[in-house]
């Protein structure tokens, strides 16, 4: 009891039918209950952050062009439409045994083969969603090329008093430099559950990085920037096109599983954020369990999407064991979360 008391207490987030993350003290090879026991401080955990924190969630971050989200809108609509018609085109003899005229059935020659019109028309919603991806991955690299250039002094945050998860943030910005392009500035604070290492789910479910992937997991693919960064579940779509200079890139991923606190505009004087509705836990940075709490400073700028000041947070856990329902998540993927 005395060694616990020392510990973080455990936690319990979402549920077996749904996202599940637990960690849970055993004793004599059974769960043990540390509901009761009682803590006299906030623990506060000293490991090592991960490769993923230092590189992807730390620092200046650009949004995506909007015409990414857009796009993917448009491939679902053009997906059903494309399975209509296909559906269309094989019944439509039977329609025609039964007398109903047919829609779209007459053929165009282009070269040597005759096309149906249908076909024809729907050709061109195709392949319009990968103009247009090409197009914005092109504007994103332009953006990032030209933040590259003239990138803005990184703002000084002080932290007054140690965070704790569950309790109020207390904090100080000071921005060295504030341009003429920038609109309004908030400053806010989330908590998130980022991946596992990949090698941690491998040794985890008994295979060696050499064999197949288990079902969720995509093939290792080739790093840019340094080894460690993707986790696998991702399929190499979790951010647009970004520029190689960059270790880690300048599209902060959102957390697949992750809830907002407060938010504020900036201001001189002390500012206060409440603490995510949700009881998490505080900062853990194990191979295996990964609670990520980070401030965002949101910039709103004239002619660019926002950019965004990320710095990690370490938090302090609560005296009790946490529980959560249900995790609120998204699908991960950069330009689909509006920050």
């Amino acid at each position: 009891m005395k060694e616990l008391s020392s510990r973080i207490p455990s936690f319990r987030l979402g549920s077996e039918d749904d996202w599940f993350v637990e960690q849970r003290y055993l004793l004599d090879g059974e769960p043990f209950d540390d509901t009761n026991i009682e803590r006299s401080t906030f623990c506060l955990e000293e490991g090592k952050r991960p490769r993923v924190v230092k590189r992807q969630r730390r620092g200046w971050y650009l949004t995506p062009n909007p015409i990414h989200s857009i796009v993917r809108n448009y491939i679902s609509v053009t997906v059903v439409i494309l399975l209509i018609t296909l559906g269309y085109l094989f019944i439509e003899p039977l329609l025609s045994s039964f007398g109903i005229p047919s829609i779209g059935t007459g053929t165009i020659r282009i070269g040597l083969l005759d096309y149906p019109s249908l076909a024809i028309l729907i050709i061109p919603l195709i392949f319009l969603p990968l103009a247009l991806r090409v197009g914005a991955n092109l504007a994103d690299l332009l953006q990032q090329r030209k933040f590259l250039k003239s990138s803005p002094q990184s703002p000084v945050i002080e932290i007054l008093e140690q965070p704790v998860a569950g309790q109020q943030l207390k904090l100080k910005i000071r921005l060295p430099e504030i341009r003429n392009e920038w609109g309004d500035i908030k400053v806010m604070w989330r908590v998130g559950i980022l991946p596992p290492a990949r090698e941690e789910v491998f040794s985890a479910l008994g295979r060696t990085d050499s064999r197949q992937p288990p079902p969720g997991l995509t093939t290792e693919l080739p790093h840019h920037w340094e080894i460690g960064l993707d986790d696998g579940t991702g399929g190499g779509e979790e951010a647009p096109m970004e520029h190689h200079e960059v270790k880690g890139g300048l599209f902060l991923r959102p957390m697949r599983i992750m809830e907002q606190g407060d938010e504020a505009p900036i201001s001189d004087d002390e500012i206060v954020l409440q603490a995510p509705e949700s009881s998490w836990p505080g900062t853990i940075s194990t191979p295996l369990i990964r609670i990520h709490w980070e401030i965002i400073v949101h910039i709103k700028r004239e002619n660019s999407g926002p950019l965004l000041w990320v710095l990690p947070l370490p938090v302090s856990h609560s005296k009790s064991s946490t529980h959560i329902e249900s995790l609120p998540t998204n699908d991960g993927r950069t330009e689909s979360i509006s920050v």
